[in-house]
């Protein structure tokens, strides 16, 4: 750990919040780069921000699934694109972390900064050679692909006779890949999520994660001396943490109708919007919708904090829920933001207003396919009802 990192994630959170002015600053040119400034990527590496789920004896904070979605909370009150990538780099951090330890050692044994993106749908074609695979392929929406060294790639895997054999996941080094500039976005455009392309590279069995063990918490690195935060179930470890920069938006969101309720509300006799008990119930309403969205996360990371820490797997109702969960709070601050804007008014939207940007990027953010919540819902009601008609919504849980 280095001296300018964060002792521990509270304090993490802490130095985040003090941060918050200069990744705010940043976000509007981080946008028109449609790359999160280098500045706030250094200031948030020196702190840490980025080794939250990294294993300690890398340095890392070895956090739980409330620990990422915190600090993703923290850095998307400042900026989305830059709470996005955090997040993602962390999703792939904790991905890194279920590997054998010489996978392990070639990511962060040189420098345990290094930082890893992740794309889980499974477009690369693999054809299997000794020791491992030879794997081509593009992949699409690849978040923080501008500030990473290695990636995760789904791909389908076969045999010597070309016979399917399962999913699997990936780690290739960011050196055997090229990238194609293919981000262009209406909201979340600094998050870079570009395509990944890759060209007959071989990646050898010990990079290899397959999809089918890992459904069921049976990961390629997992020992006796695996810390149990590494056990936890593996979607809704995944799915979870892609709400934590929601979160964050929002309440900037919610921060930024309050500082300018001082100002006069059009065409009404309101000197200022905080004297309109309209506008009072709004704020209200929002705040108190933002809460619930809070306190429904916490009760999924408690779902897959709680029985990883006892050393359970989770089991298919507690995952078909959880994924509900996260659909459901992805729904809730998108409302919680409509009802914002519309008390701001129409000047919201301006470009020069950076609330039309916190708008977009929650707006795409809240359409990732791993959390749309009619999705959620569907897997969670058939769960609840015994249905085993759900082929279709129920491969990644």
């Amino acid at each position: 750990m280095n001296d300018t990192m964060a002792p521990d994630v509270p304090t993490l959170i802490k130095k985040i919040e003090e941060l918050r002015p200069v990744l705010q600053a940043n976000g509007t040119q981080g946008e028109k780069d449609r790359k999160v400034l280098q500045e706030s990527v250094d200031a948030l590496e020196k702190l840490g921000a980025f080794r939250v789920t990294q294993p300690k004896k890398y340095g890392g904070f070895q956090g739980t699934s409330q620990d990422h979605v915190d600090v993703a909370r923290a850095v998307g009150l400042g900026d989305g694109g830059t709470a996005w990538i955090t997040a993602l780099h962390n999703m792939a951090g904790w991905l890194t972390a279920l590997m054998p330890e010489q996978a392990q050692d070639e990511v962060w044994g040189e420098d345990p900064n290094t930082r890893v993106t992740v794309v889980l749908s499974t477009n690369g074609k693999t054809k299997r050679v000794p020791g491992g695979y030879m794997v081509s392929g593009e992949w699409g929406y690849a978040s923080g692909s501008l500030h990473a060294g290695w990636s995760f790639l789904g791909a389908e895997l076969v045999d010597e006779d070309g016979n399917f054999v399962d999913t699997a996941q990936l780690l290739i080094p960011a050196s055997d890949l090229t990238l194609k500039d293919t981000w262009y976005v209406a909201g979340m455009r600094s998050s870079g999520s570009n395509t990944w392309v890759a060209e007959d590279v071989f990646v050898p069995d010990h990079r290899v994660m397959l999809g089918t063990p890992a459904l069921g918490g049976d990961y390629p690195g997992t020992n006796a001396d695996t810390p149990n935060v590494y056990r936890a179930g593996w979607i809704p470890w995944l799915n979870v943490i892609l709400v934590g920069a929601q979160l964050g938006i929002g309440r900037a969101v919610l921060d930024k109708v309050i500082e300018g309720s001082s100002r006069p509300i059009a065409y009404t006799n309101f000197a200022h919007k905080s004297d309109s008990v309209a506008f009072q119930l709004d704020i209200a309403k929002a705040a108190l919708t933002l809460d619930s969205a809070d306190l429904m996360i916490a009760r999924a990371c408690r779902e897959i904090d709680e029985p990883a820490a006892e050393g359970v797997y989770p089991d298919y109702l507690t995952r078909a829920r959880n994924r509900a969960y996260v659909g459901w709070a992805a729904e809730t601050v998108s409302n919680a933001i409509n009802t914002l804007l519309t008390a701001h008014g129409s000047g919201g939207f301006a470009e020069a207003n950076v609330l039309q940007r916190y708008w977009r990027d929650q707006a795409v953010a809240a359409r990732h396919a791993f959390i749309l919540p009619a999705l959620g819902y569907e897997l969670y009601g058939k769960a609840l009802l015994g249905r085993t008609d759900g082929d279709s919504v129920t491969p990644l849980v």
